[in-house]
């Protein structure tokens, strides 16, 4: 058996895995994405933001990972090749990691098109060590706090129900109970 050896001039990427509003709201320039999820992790309304949907006296909840051996969290991976690079990873290391608190890790993705090898991804997430992280509480305590709350991006419950609604649409197979038990908690408290 003979073995080609295979030469390309294509330049180098980096796979960004987005779990929460990166998934409807990248703002950087990307070459491509595919949905699909990472495991070991559970996505959770466990952490604070006082700049993109509350403030200070009001800190809004948003989604960070917790590890959870048996889970899997869905969301999105978008390529940045080389020129798209620096500048996307400018602008995400202001908007998730000095806005946000989040530290970054790779991770194993896995994209939902079938024969796909799985790929390295950088995520974002938000420790429990983080002066914002909010920890645990029960889905009609967090749907009570996201209503409520508003920041620079706009209203937190926009961010609740828009992740809802990505999961719908691109995981309708995928049960998420932690998300769907505080949209169903935010919309009763709200109509």
């Amino acid at each position: 058996m003979k073995l080609l050896a295979i030469t390309t001039s294509e330049k180098p990427s980096l796979w960004i895995f987005g779990y929460g509003s990166l998934v409807w709201k990248p703002d950087f320039k990307y070459k491509r994405s595919k949905v699909g999820y990472i495991e070991g992790y559970s996505r959770r309304f466990w952490h604070g933001d006082n700049f993109h949907r509350g403030d200070k006296d009001l800190p809004g909840r948003v989604v960070t990972l917790v590890e959870d051996q048996d889970a899997c969290t869905w969301g999105v991976a978008y390529e940045v090749t080389d020129s798209q690079m620096e500048e996307s990873l400018q602008y995400l290391n202001v908007r998730e990691a000095v806005l946000g608190g989040y530290v970054t890790k790779m991770v194993e993705f896995t994209p939902r098109e079938k024969y796909q090898g799985s790929l390295l991804a950088l995520v974002y997430i938000a420790t429990s060590d983080n002066p914002i992280y909010l920890g645990p509480a029960t889905p009609t305590e967090i749907a009570a706090q996201i209503t409520i709350c508003r920041g620079n991006t706009g209203h937190n419950i926009e961010y609740l129900l828009r992740l809802a609604e990505f999961m719908r649409l691109y995981c309708p197979e995928v049960e998420d109970d932690h998300l769907f038990s505080i949209e169903a908690a935010a919309l009763a408290l709200v109509i």
